[in-house]
């Protein structure tokens, strides 16, 4: 009886689960790691599929998720716009980029990175949640020479203050991500 216990134990905790707690919170989203069916969403919010689609769901919706998506609840924190003061053009729109959708919330976008091809030096005006789609390592170059390379997984999400200049490189791998402006 003891060994079927245990194999149960087992099976339960290797089984895909939706996460209890989100893997990003702040003032602005908050950020979920879905797998399947969930509640309706007590936010509008943004699901990204790790297949690389995107949907916006309006607050009370329930999804219509099938596999792995990740979820970016979205809270009514506003923040004043920030001016682009430098002479660099704003991320996006940015050559190679493609507008999923906007709407009063935000705008997302698709973008798959060149190896060895840096993006143009370019301004955040906008908080961004990104989702990594593959494995690959990106070099970041702040316009004073400053370089850091971040690796990125598949299935990663991380979110970005607005107030950024910087130019991309892919150096390693290969990269695509759904990207979310947050207005």
């Amino acid at each position: 009886m003891i060994p079927i216990l245990l194999l149960c134990a087992m099976l339960f905790q290797s089984a895909p689960q939706t996460a209890l707690k989100p893997i990003i919170e702040n003032d602005r989203v908050a950020v979920w790691d879905v797998i399947g069916a969930t509640a309706a969403q007590p936010s509008d919010a943004v699901v990204v599929s790790l297949s690389g689609s995107a949907v916006f769901l309006p607050e009370g919706t329930t999804p219509n998720v099938a596999g792995r998506s990740i979820m970016i609840d979205l809270k009514d924190h506003p923040v004043t716009a920030i001016a682009n003061t430098t002479s660099y053009p704003l991320a996006f729109p940015r050559p190679g980029s493609k507008k999923i959708f906007e709407n009063a919330r935000v705008i997302v976008w698709d973008y798959t990175w060149t190896p060895d091809a840096p993006t143009p030096m370019h301004f955040h005006d906008k908080d961004v949640v990104v989702v990594y789609l593959d494995d690959g390592d990106l070099k970041s170059t702040t316009p004073d020479g400053k370089v850091v390379v971040n690796p990125y997984t598949f299935g990663a999400v991380r979110f970005n203050l607005r107030d950024r200049t910087h130019t991309e490189t892919l150096i390693r791998g290969k990269q695509r991500a759904i990207i979310t402006e947050l207005k």
